[in-house]
């Protein structure tokens, strides 16, 4: 009788490992703001804003997974579209493949940054971009890397002659030009234990299609990062060169490409250098359903090779209040010749502008996170 009910449960365990399992789950997001550029709102003591709602779905059979995420912004932030959406094959306990849009392996992830806004390097595409291709992952004790190679960008119509819209939730190159082939590999070595160290380096390259020429251009990013992990504290370093030589049409400049998301698309300068840093500490606390408060600063600094052209960069102090499934930025964002702090939007990251003053938005982001995943940006 033993023998039977063994046998019968060894059965329902398989059956129960053999079905798929599926979880679904989104965030609620909301923006109190209020920007030093906007007379008018400040007159109103700041606006209270819708950010977005989202969708998360989760999926695993056997050794085949899939994970998902649709976006709703208001109209003006370019609508609805997917973050991520790609399905999953997990060879063993260290390797992994992607198939789909799946997050690109350059420089430190999942984020180069503390806060809301992320840091500079995300306006140029460079921190939480995903793209269309495939990725293959190996996370060993010591070293880990990841070897991608990805079609495009985010499209959603057919054909060489179509613009690449800025419809999207990640930067890419948009307009007369569309980012193509491009391959990536990232290496990270990782070492200690009470003082835990990721150092790494990170490459891509890819093709730049010019719709007007019909020929092909090139990109390319180099990076070497280093993370580190003592007791609450976390600090984030960066190093990054970038260069972007597209082949447009006569008499339009080569020195600024055009990119975009959430529906605006400005220009940045084709080739600079990136220095980015970005600290924290967490401190644990028990008030009301408080349960921890981490306190940040992460700055970015963009020097353009173009000597005329003025350098950008961008500051966030705040604090991450966590209580329960709800996390709250509260941000105080500083930006110089940065499209998203005021003055010209399209030009501030390419050419940029003289004489002009560091811009600020106190921001409070509200987010309810259910289910699968929390707090993700």
């Amino acid at each position: 009788m033993k023998v039977k009910l063994l046998f019968l449960l060894i059965s329902l365990l398989s059956y129960s490992q053999d079905n798929p399992v599926v979880n679904v789950g989104g965030a609620l997001r909301y923006n109190y703001l209020v920007s030093s550029w906007d007379s008018e709102q400040k007159n109103i003591g700041g606006d209270f804003v819708y950010d977005f709602i989202r969708i998360n779905a989760e999926a695993k059979y056997k050794d085949v997974y899939l994970n998902a995420e649709y976006r709703h912004y208001a109209p003006g932030f370019g609508g609805g579209f997917m973050k991520q959406g790609w399905i999953g094959y997990k060879i063993n306990e260290n390797e992994d493949i992607h198939l789909g849009l799946t997050q690109v392996p350059f420089g430190i992830q999942t984020y180069n940054s503390h806060n809301w806004f992320f840091n500079l390097t995300y306006y140029v595409g460079l921190e939480d971009d995903h793209d269309l291709g495939l990725k293959y992952m190996n996370f060993g004790d010591k070293i880990e890397y990841q070897l991608a190679f990805f079609k495009g960008s985010e499209l959603y119509s057919l054909g060489g002659s179509r613009e690449v819209n800025p419809e999207r939730y990640a930067y890419d190159i948009v307009g007369r030009n569309k980012e193509i082939n491009q391959f990536n590999g990232k290496i990270v070595y990782k070492t200690g234990q009470k003082f835990k160290q990721r150092l790494g380096f990170s490459a891509q390259y890819g093709g730049l299609y010019n719709i007007d020429t019909e020929e092909v251009g090139d990109h390319y990013s180099l990076a070497i990062h280093h993370e580190v992990f003592y007791k609450r504290w976390n600090l984030k370093t960066s190093l990054i060169s970038t260069r972007h030589n597209p082949i447009n049409a006569m008499n339009e400049s080569r020195d600024i490409v055009r990119m975009g998301a959430y529906g605006f698309p400005y220009d940045i300068a084709s080739d600079f250098e990136m220095y980015t840093a970005a600290i924290s500490y967490d401190l644990p606390v028990d008030i009301g359903p408080i349960s921890n408060l981490q306190f940040y600063n992460d700055f970015g600094y963009m020097d353009k090779r173009v000597d005329s052209f003025k350098d950008s960069a961008m500051n966030v102090t705040g604090v991450l209040v966590s209580a329960g499934d709800v996390y709250i930025y509260i941000d105080y964002a500083l930006g110089y010749n940065h499209s998203w702090f005021g003055g010209d939007f399209t030009n501030e990251l390419g050419a940029g502008k003289p004489d002009l003053d560091w811009e600020a938005r106190f921001n409070i982001n509200f987010g309810y996170y259910f289910l699968t995943d929390n707090k993700s940006r």
